[in-house]
């Protein structure tokens, strides 16, 4: 007779009744275990296409990079993920006012490459539909989410949403996570941004992600705050894609 452990994986990719095998897993799960790990591993040292990503934005970019020299650096140097390389700063043109988008690699650029193009092809009419001005792409490598406070300083944006792969797990190695930020400025915290998470299949669909995006950013501008002050109210339940 099946147990409701059992029923409950009709409905997740979570590990849930496995099974035993004596005090241990069934060879089968373990076997699934350790290859789900190795591609949660390769998925961390992934790295983004960049021509392709541009290609599939449909629009010229601006390329920079973090003060990460590479891979290694960026997972044994956080704060040098957070820091935009110095002859990258004059790359940057202004674009006062405007919003922006920084498309970024992070602990999973899988995710990035496939979610990012669908989110920003989404989010861009509605943005500008709802009067925002919008910034050149800046696609970032070798970087973490604080990164895009010092690219829209530099720009001098009102408001930047950072796309970035988020850590892999052992069910999820494509998923992309949205940080948004009014008022870019080095020296923001975590608890002054909003984020979206689980953008990918199976999770929250780009269309949905994008229309919680102009919910939040039509927010942040009324209350002229993003972060702990500024609570995800939105009416519709998000859409998840297949």
């Amino acid at each position: 007779m099946p147990t409701p452990w059992v029923e409950l994986r009709r409905f997740t990719s979570a590990r849930v009744a496995l099974g035993r095998a004596g005090h241990g897993l069934p060879t089968a799960a373990h076997l699934d275990f350790q290859e789900a790990h190795a591609r949660a591993r390769d998925a961390v040292h992934s790295a983004l296409d960049l021509d392709a990503l541009e290609a599939a934005l449909g629009r010229p970019s601006i390329r920079v990079a973090s003060q990460a020299a590479d891979r290694r650096a960026y997972l044994l140097r956080p704060d040098l993920g957070r820091r935009l390389r110095e002859a990258d700063r004059a790359s940057l043109p202004p674009a006062p006012g405007a919003f922006l988008f920084v498309v970024a690699d992070g602990l999973c650029a899988i995710g990035v490459q496939h979610q990012a193009p669908a989110l920003i092809a989404a989010a861009r009419p509605l943005l500008e539909a709802a009067g925002l001005a919008l910034a050149p792409i800046v696609l970032a490598s070798q970087a973490r989410v604080a990164l895009g406070d010092e690219i829209g300083e530099a720009m001098a944006a009102a408001m930047v949403a950072v796309l970035i792969g988020e850590r892999p797990g052992l069910s999820a190695t494509d998923s992309l996570g949205l940080y948004l930020t009014l008022g870019p400025s080095r020296g923001r915290t975590d608890a002054e941004r909003n984020c979206i998470s689980n953008i990918r299949p199976g999770g929250l669909a780009p269309e949905a992600a994008a229309e919680k995006l102009l919910w939040l950013a039509g927010a942040a501008r009324r209350l002229g705050a993003t972060g702990v002050a500024l609570k995800d109210e939105q009416p519709n339940a998000p859409r998840l894609a297949p």
